[in-house]
């Protein structure tokens, strides 16, 4: 074997030798229920199975049982991940028409309208042939019409088309729900009782997260905020954030809450800076940002003038939800694999929470889900748009600006977990401590991490 096959097959031992113990503690039960992730290891299982050899210390004996009482569809998703885990393994040997043979394989098991295996690697898929296209190119084995596409996220979020689909999957998603108010209580734990308020968001978007805080702001009991200003920064996209700001105002005012709106817009993150958020004195400061950080990683020079300045404001505490997964490695197969885990829970928890013909997911799934995997997959430096790093990443980040981690009281997990208990589909969200930190999962795979900071 290649030291790249090698290095394939080992990851996903590694993997399989921690969690293979869940999937087989009910093996005498007739066609349980099998999660994405638990399909995905199997699918794993049957990579490492064929791919190993005696010469390979790699025992395949104790996942021998994990395949009975597997009905005829999960048998089917199960020998779809096997044969994209082959193609991904062709492709790192640079066996491009191997690869491509195995993907045309996937493409007919797989589907947009099928179920979470089906349309996971119906995304997988076309990334990998993307991926495909670009390294045949930089070898000069292909020269056709190029498959490149810039992909903007942010753009994407902020269309009038995903709009209502985004909202729509916020609504009906237990862990983004659950995120955003115990995100909002980690603000209240800093700023409430303060007659003036002020939060600096980073990552306004839609402005559901205002909303919350103004639900809360407002319903202190025997407490009344005298005023709420609310600063969004950003980069681009001025006019939907100003109307973000109408409709935040319109519902400032059903709630007979004093409420102004400002706007900071650079075309350089480098040019943002403290002047232009006119501080008041009189206002207890917070720092909100909500999948805001992410953008910047590949452009530390921003992302750290981004933190000079938000440490300059000496706000009292500073709020960051982030994807909880590392999937900016620069090895293309740790980065694919860990894709893989954490993009098939999402399409689980779409699966579970949303009939497969609702109009919103197969929007979200295609122009978000869907681009997302491509840039992960298929994308190398700096046109890799999408970068996600794990808690401890970004905790050695921040300390670097003498930042330090605030515990998240009981009231903010108690929180998160009250809403997800709200939807008939909050069982399957997982609540884990990591360090102060809260991680947000589905099924046991962590989707999101809330925590809270100050500076020194």
């Amino acid at each position: 074997m290649s030291p790249i096959e090698i290095n394939v097959v080992c990851f996903f031992s590694c993997l399989l030798f921690v969690h293979t113990s869940s999937i087989m503690e009910k093996p005498n039960e007739i066609y349980k229920k099998l999660s994405t992730d638990e399909v995905i290891r199997l699918g794993g299982e049957r990579f490492i199975q064929s791919r190993s050899s005696t010469s390979m210390s790699i025992s395949t004996h104790a996942y021998m049982d994990s395949f009975s009482g597997l009905s005829d569809q999960q048998l089917k998703d199960v020998q779809l991940i096997e044969i994209f885990l082959l193609s991904s393994e062709k492709l790192t040997q640079q066996q491009f028409e191997k690869s491509s043979n195995l993907l045309d394989w996937c493409d007919e098991l797989s589907s947009s309208l099928g179920n979470p295996i089906q349309r996971v690697v119906y995304y997988f898929s076309k990334a990998l042939r993307a991926k495909i296209d670009k390294e045949a190119r930089r070898m000069g084995l292909f020269t056709g019409p190029t498959m490149d596409h810039v992909f903007d996220m942010e753009g994407t979020i902020m269309s009038t088309t995903s709009t209502r689909s985004l909202i729509s999957i916020y609504q009906k998603l237990p862990f983004y729900q659950a995120g955003r108010f115990s995100g909002v209580a980690a603000l209240m734990d800093q700023l409430s009782r303060s007659k003036r308020v002020h939060v600096i968001d980073l990552s306004i978007r839609h402005g559901i997260q205002i909303l919350i805080l103004m639900q809360s702001l407002a319903s202190q009991h025997g407490f009344r905020i005298k005023h709420l200003r609310v600063t969004a920064v950003g980069t681009g996209f001025e006019e939907k954030i100003k109307q973000t700001g109408d409709r935040l105002k319109s519902f400032a005012e059903s709630m007979y809450l004093s409420f102004s709106f400002s706007i900071v817009i650079v075309e350089d993150m480098l040019d943002f800076n403290k002047d232009l958020l006119k501080l008041d004195p009189r206002e207890a400061l917070g720092v909100y940002s909500a999948y805001g950080l992410y953008s910047l990683i590949a452009q530390q020079d921003r992302l750290e003038s981004l933190m000079k300045v938000i440490k300059s404001t000496k706000p009292r505490v500073m709020v960051v939800c982030e994807v909880a997964a590392n999937l900016n490695s620069p090895n293309f197969v740790n980065r694919l694999i860990e894709a893989l885990f954490h993009f098939g829970a999402v399409f689980d928890a779409l699966e579970e929470c949303m009939d497969r013909e609702d109009e919103n997911r197969g929007v979200t799934e295609s122009m978000y889900l869907g681009e997302a995997i491509r840039s992960i997959v298929a994308t190398e430096g700096a046109e890799r748009a999408i970068r996600h790093v794990s808690i401890d990443v970004w905790r050695k980040f921040f300390a670097r600006f003498g930042m330090r981690e605030i515990g998240l009281g009981m009231s903010t997990l108690y929180q998160a977990k009250l809403v997800a208990g709200k939807f008939s589909c909050g069982s399957s969200c997982t609540f884990d401590m990591d360090g102060k930190s809260i991680v947000i999962g589905w099924k046991g795979t962590p989707i999101e991490c809330l925590s809270a900071w100050k500076f020194a």
